[in-house]
């Protein structure tokens, strides 16, 4: 017989077709997120499960899901499940790295450009009707090319943002807890500490994972830091900006703006952002292509059957790291 396979929300058709021909399917995946009750349910009746970032797991139903074997997260982030319960009870946890690292930089570059040179507000002005023609003060915004970018986080993403960089003849700034090793560091790219980052950058776009390290990573002390001409942008994980303290810093105008892919208490941001012009705001779209969505199912696929064929799954999840959407 087949094993069965629990899939929380609905996925691109070929991912799906693949999990219909080698698995039984608990029930046809809606398009819209499971609430906790039919999460768990779904669950226990499971040898695996692809769940994704929208799915919290929690302790109780990692215990309760006796016959789960792995999860299979549909991200590269895994912020969403109780990793440690998850080792205690012996469950495989698994992400989908590398596949979405180019699709998560280039929307990070679109955001960046958009709220630099405020696409959004241009867009909806010709929309509007009201355009009545060019003029020299017209919606000015700030330059990009030769500005300092600021990258917190230089993993796969961090690091691909920052190749982008070069044709915009950028000074490259970045800061984790660990220098790059040389062999792995552009040589132009200079660490600096979170402050000096902070401090001495145009464009600051975040790239870490959320951890209990980094919740809140940049609250209203580190927004103080930056530059009133400096731009945040974020394409990792909501709570690692203190939301509030954001919208404080972009009311008063200690930040010029900020591009967000992510909010702190999704799928519904700070009720301010919403009226502030300069921020563009963008529903969790990251690896929103085509071909990443279908290729992160297909390494979810990938692991389960590894692990249910009693093989190591090749992106098993050990401890807390990477990032990603």
């Amino acid at each position: 017989m087949r094993p069965t396979l629990y899939i929380s929300c609905l996925l691109p058709n070929p991912v799906m077709a693949i999990a219909r021909e080698r698995f039984h399917l608990v029930q046809e995946p809606l398009n819209t997120l499971p609430c906790p009750a039919a999460l768990r349910e779904g669950l226990c009746q499971a040898d695996a499960a692809i769940v994704t970032l929208g799915d919290r797991i929690d302790t109780e139903t990692i215990h309760a899901a006796t016959r789960l074997k792995i999860l299979a997260n549909y991200a590269v982030g895994y912020n969403n499940i109780d990793l440690a319960a998850a080792q205690q009870r012996g469950l495989i946890v698994t992400n989908t790295p590398d596949v979405l690292t180019d699709t998560t930089a280039d929307l990070t570059w679109a955001l960046l450009l958009a709220t630099a040179r405020r696409i959004v507000e241009g867009d909806t002005l010709v929309r509007s009707g009201t355009w009545t023609g060019w003029s020299p003060t017209q919606l000015l915004g700030a330059d990009v090319s030769g500005k300092v970018l600021g990258i917190i986080g230089m993993g796969r993403i961090g690091q691909a943002v920052a190749q982008r960089s070069m044709g915009f003849r950028m000074t490259v700034l970045y800061h984790q807890r660990q220098p790059l090793a040389a062999a792995t560091c552009s040589q132009t790219w200079q660490y600096r500490s979170l402050h000096a980052l902070l401090e001495e950058s145009d464009i600051v776009t975040i790239h870490v994972p959320l951890t209990p390290d980094t919740r809140h990573l940049l609250g209203a002390r580190e927004l103080g830091l930056m530059k009133p001409t400096a731009f945040l942008i974020n394409t990792a994980r909501g709570p690692i900006v203190d939301e509030g303290a954001m919208v404080e810093a972009l009311t008063h105008d200690m930040i010029a703006g900020a591009g967000l892919d992510v909010y702190e208490e999704e799928p519904a941001p700070h009720p301010l952002l919403t009226r502030l012009q300069q921020v563009v705001l963008l529903p969790h779209i990251g690896s929103a292509t085509l071909q990443a969505r279908i290729n992160m199912g297909r390494i979810c696929l990938d692991n389960i059957q590894a692990v249910l064929g009693g093989r190591p799954a090749p992106n098993q999840i050990h401890e807390y790291g990477g990032c990603g959407t």
